[in-house]
């Protein structure tokens, strides 16, 4: 077995990662992953751009109602307060790195609107390849410091726990199959989504919820693992996974229509295009429902500067002939973001001694049920830093996070199905879940998504994969649906339609058992 040792490993490369262990610096840091250093992380495919109060018409105050409001009703009002504060210095860190975002004429950063922002305050690069941009500047800020490790295309599988603590992690080795063990004084999840589980998704096929599934099985405390983001414009020409089309889109007055051109969300909801990603992916889904398909009809707003404004949306669109400058755009929701994760504090820190997490791993609860469109980016930027900055002044915490256990119910039968390949098993976890636990859900069939769950487990659940950690997250995402009866946000139960004050909070939540 090959041993590592470090101050702090920090596993995972996307922004969170890159940024904490940038922060970190001159400790000496493992850097871990799943591929080689900039391939395979939600943050290169990342086109909207970064949420910050810079404009002149503009305050932290606005974009945290804003961000409240999103959230419908249960995000965290001090964590918020600290992501809109800290935003416009996160941005300023990246501009001094280098970041070579989006300027006007006369030389200020170009700012986008988005849905349900009152101003523009969407800070950009190269039109749509803002997380592109931001993930190059931040590998060449890493390479660059000897203090860094980067260990390529190598695999976490468990957390190292002993004694209560966290004291590292053991990994696959992707190429030679060989056991690794890296050792660290501090450790940090970073590894992103969970996009996989689900058979329309945005995310790279990568974001399969390793850090989630560890930090469970290890007892750690999870957060709001019921609100999954759908973003409601992903470009359906039939490839997995679904290339976006970035919400600025809309921003900049693209309209929706089915396909017999009757433009619908202006009936939805007042914001129409703009309403929250939840109201428009609902929205486009039951239009789905009813046999219709739907397009982004941006002739009339964009029309021949589309190739300028969104050039990586322009070249996913031509590669599948479609020209945007004159034609609709097929769109379709599919699975973007987990507001749920690892529960945490103002700080990253989890309730596991030892550990940290941050981006779209943990929870902070800012999100509440719904993300506001480019908070993700700047959240992963705002507490990755925030993590360094806890781990470099070595504050330990003298209680743990309150341990709120949601009961959940027992499975409902206990047998094996018949014998399936792993790929099988995949594709069955990937339509299961997008069917039952997606944009609509109810009671029958979040009961029938957990007993499905628990026959691949029963048969898959000691494997070392990407499956095993899938049938983890999976399976905690359809109980927590399953025990929030009402609608809220991203969560809408057709069982239950109406918000319910009583839920009017976060949930939490442990690992019943381990696999």
């Amino acid at each position: 077995m090959e041993h590592h040792r470090s101050d702090a490993l920090v596993i995972g490369a996307g922004i969170a990662g890159l940024i904490a262990a940038l922060k970190l610096s001159p400790a000496r840091v493992t850097v871990l992953s799943k591929t080689r250093l900039g391939k395979g992380v939600a943050t290169d495919w990342a086109q909207g751009g970064i949420a910050a109060a810079i404009g002149k018409d503009d305050s932290p105050q606005l974009h945290a109602i804003d961000t409240q409001r999103a959230g419908a009703g249960i995000s965290d009002r001090k964590i918020v307060e600290i992501l809109t504060r800290d935003a416009p210095a996160r941005v300023e860190e990246l501009l001094e790195l280098g970041a070579a975002f989006d300027r006007t004429a006369a030389g200020e950063l170009a700012l986008g609107r988005e849905a349900a922002h009152q101003r523009r305050r969407i800070v950009k690069a190269g039109g749509d390849a803002t997380g592109h941009e931001i993930l190059k500047t931040l590998i060449e800020a890493v390479r660059a410091l000897e203090s860094i490790e980067v260990v390529e295309e190598v695999t976490a599988r468990d957390l190292i726990l002993e004694d209560g603590c966290v004291r590292g992690v053991t990994a696959i080795d992707n190429g030679t199959g060989a056991h690794v063990e890296i050792r660290a004084d501090a450790v940090v999840l970073a590894t992103g989504g969970i996009g996989r589980l689900y058979r329309h998704t945005t995310n790279p096929i990568e974001a399969t919820g390793d850090g989630i599934a560890m930090a469970a099985r290890a007892g750690a405390l999870l957060a709001d693992m019921e609100f999954v983001q759908f973003h409601p414009t992903a470009l359906a020409i039939g490839r997995d996974p679904m290339p976006l089309v970035t919400e600025a889109v809309r921003g900049e007055g693209a309209l929706l229509v089915n396909d017999l051109g009757e433009r619908f969300m202006a009936s939805v909801h007042p914001d129409a295009e703009l309403a929250p990603r939840d109201v428009v992916a609902r929205a486009i889904f039951e239009q789905q429902q009813r046999g219709r398909t739907v397009g982004l009809e941006a002739r009339e707003a964009i029309g021949a500067h589309f190739p300028e404004a969104f050039p990586t949306v322009f070249g996913f669109c031509m590669a599948a002939g479609i020209d945007p400058r004159v034609q609709n755009i097929p769109v379709a929701p599919a699975a973007h973001y987990l507001m749920g994760g690892i529960a945490v504090d103002e700080w990253g820190r989890t309730s596991l001694a030892n550990l940290w997490a941050c981006g779209e791993t943990s929870a902070t609860g800012v999100h509440g049920a719904n993300r506001l469109a480019s908070n993700s980016l700047l959240e992963a930027l705002v507490y990755g830093s925030r993590v360094a900055s806890d781990i470099a002044s070595a504050r330990r915490r003298s209680k743990r996070l309150a341990r709120h256990v949601q009961s959940v119910p027992e499975a409902q039968r206990d047998r094996r199905s018949p014998r399936t390949t792993a790929a099988q098993a995949l594709s069955d976890v990937r339509n299961v879940m997008y069917s039952n636990v997606g944009l609509v859900r109810d009671e029958a069939g979040l009961r029938a998504a957990l007993a499905r769950l628990d026959d691949l487990n029963a048969e898959f659940g000691e494997d070392a994969g990407e499956l095993r950690n899938l049938l983890v997250v999976g399976r905690m995402i359809a109980e927590a649906a399953l025990a929030r009866r009402e609608s809220r946000g991203s969560h809408y139960r057709s069982d239950y339609p109406q918000t319910n004050e009583a839920f009017a909070k976060r949930s939490f939540t442990r690992l019943r058992s381990v696999a």
